[in-house]
């Protein structure tokens, strides 16, 4: 019985190290796209929300305004700040008349408080295209350009871009990969544009979207109580029929995303929960298949002998194998893969964490802002 139970999570594996390894093969890179002549790109305005960014806010929002994008706009809003965010934003208006700053002193009732800063943006954004990204974001000028051709070149609807997310310490690095390797399975975003398929995508650090398109599906007042906006604004683009892919941005797009773990404990906690719609089962049968399959072979590598302490090593290497293998994809050193049980001890951590701390506050809290349970599931996407 014991090695039926080993073999079966060995075969887990080995579907799971299949799906990725292959999956993550069909999804090109945005550096090797090349550029249309600058006077074919299409008019297109970046949106960011900044509630107290002041750390990276000035480098970033230059890294926009640097794009190389003849026709460009670059609206971001001061959604609250209670730093120099707003005082930041006024001096980079002055010396840039590409750059439109809105402040917002108040949260209306039924909005989280990003959602509502992008969708009071998007009402006076004049750009063909719509690119959303997040205030700390730092893009090479050929980013947007390339991303633009590429979607022209594919017919796309929505391209989402992941970032390389760079952080100031070995296991934080190591995290962010663990993070990539389930948000992979998760999500699985080769299938995206797959219209049989109900895989979708979107990421906040680069949603590129028809300014058409986002206006049909109701943009970001869809979703205006969704945490994980930047994944359902790509669902509700998918459900309506459009076309979406994700291309990896490692080469011109970076984000620093956490720089302590408490900051990644408590900047996830908004999330998780919110990521499986607020499911009780499902989040426990998460939290159980992640320490049955993912976090028991490592101390039973030490307790089984024989057949079973083999296959329980195969599981293990190929867990590895498989990290290391999807680091290069994101930009992160293989050699944070051999953190992997470590962090996925914090992951599982983190998500029951989260779990916990939702239902006991009944809520979650957000930027300085408590948004209740009972109003976050109204709505659902």
């Amino acid at each position: 019985m014991l090695l039926f139970f080993v073999l079966m999570i060995l075969g887990i594996h080995l579907l799971l190290a299949r799906e990725l390894i292959r999956g993550s093969r069909r999804i090109d890179f945005l550096r090797q796209v090349p550029v249309q002549a600058a006077q074919q790109r299409p008019a297109v305005t970046i949106i960011a929300a900044a509630r107290n960014e002041e750390r990276h806010l000035h480098q970033a929002v230059l890294s926009l305004l640097n794009q190389d994008c003849p026709d460009l706009e670059v609206i971001i809003v001061n959604d609250r700040s209670t730093d120099r965010s707003g005082a930041i934003l006024d001096q980079l208006a002055q010396q840039f008349p590409a750059l439109r700053v809105i402040h917002i002193d108040s949260l209306p009732f039924g909005w989280l408080g990003k959602n509502h800063a992008l969708w009071v943006a998007t009402q006076q954004a004049g750009g063909e295209w719509l690119l959303f990204t997040d205030a700390d974001v730092m893009m090479t000028p050929d980013c947007l350009p390339r991303a633009l051709s590429y979607a022209e070149s594919e017919s796309l609807d929505h391209l989402a871009v992941g970032p390389e997310a760079h952080m100031p310490s070995f296991l934080l690095n190591a995290f962010g990969l663990t993070f990539g390797y389930f948000f992979g399975l998760f999500t699985r975003p080769w299938k995206a544009p797959d219209p049989r398929s109900r895989a979708h995508i979107g990421i906040g650090a680069f949603n590129l979207v028809r300014h058409s398109i986002y206006n049909q599906v109701g943009g970001h007042r869809t979703i205006a109580l969704r945490p994980d906006d930047d994944l359902k604004l790509g669902k509700i683009i998918k459900q309506a029929g459009y076309r979406q892919k994700l291309a990896y941005g490692a080469g011109l797009i970076q984000v620093e995303w956490y720089s302590t773990v408490p900051e990644v404990i408590r900047g996830l906690e908004k999330n998780l929960f919110a990521g499986a719609d607020y499911r009780l089962g499902l989040t426990l049968g998460g939290i159980l298949f992640n320490l049955l399959v993912f976090l028991l072979p490592w101390p039973a590598l030490l307790l089984t002998h024989g057949l079973v302490r083999i296959s329980f090593f195969a599981a293990c290497l190929i867990m590895i194998l498989v990290a290391a293998d999807g680091a290069r994809f994101h930009g992160f050193n293989r050699w944070t893969a051999v953190a992997f049980p470590l962090t996925v001890a914090l992951f599982t951590f983190i998500v029951l964490r989260t779990l916990i701390v939702t239902l006991v506050q009944g809520g979650i809290y957000w930027r300085g802002t408590f948004y209740a349970l009972k109003e976050l599931k109204k709505n659902r996407v």
